[in-house]
C-alpha cells in the first residue's frame, strides 16, 4: 500500500471527515497537524506543490501525489479509483 499523509488542522470538519473515511477502510496515513504556525505551513505546502490561491485542508498525499482535499477523497472512495491508488 502507498504511504498516505494527511495535512489537517484542529479545528476542520473536512479534515476529521477526512480522518473517518480512512479509519473505515484500515488505511494507514501519517497526520501532520499543521494548526500551529498554521500561516507558514499553509505558505509552504503551496510552494512545494505548486497549489495556486489559498491552500485549504486537508491535504491529502497519496504515494508522493498531491489529490487534494475531502471532497476529492470521497469521489476516488465512492469511484472505487481511490483503492486502485492506495495500491503498490
Amino acid at each position: 500500500m502507498k504511504d498516505v499523509v494527511i495535512y489537517t488542522v484542529d479545528y476542520c470538519p473536512y479534515c476529521k471527515k477526512a480522518e473517518m473515511l480512512l479509519n473505515s477502510k484500515n488505511i494507514h496515513y501519517k497526520k501532520i497537524d499543521i494548526t500551529k504556525d498554521e500561516d507558514e505551513h499553509r505558505k509552504k505546502l503551496g510552494e512545494y506543490y505548486d497549489i495556486e490561491g489559498r491552500v485549504t485542508v486537508p491535504q491529502i498525499i497519496i504515494g508522493g501525489k498531491r489529490i487534494g482535499g475531502f471532497d476529492v477523497l470521497e469521489k476516488l472512495n465512492n469511484s472505487g479509483q481511490l483503492d486502485e491508488m492506495l495500491e503498490d
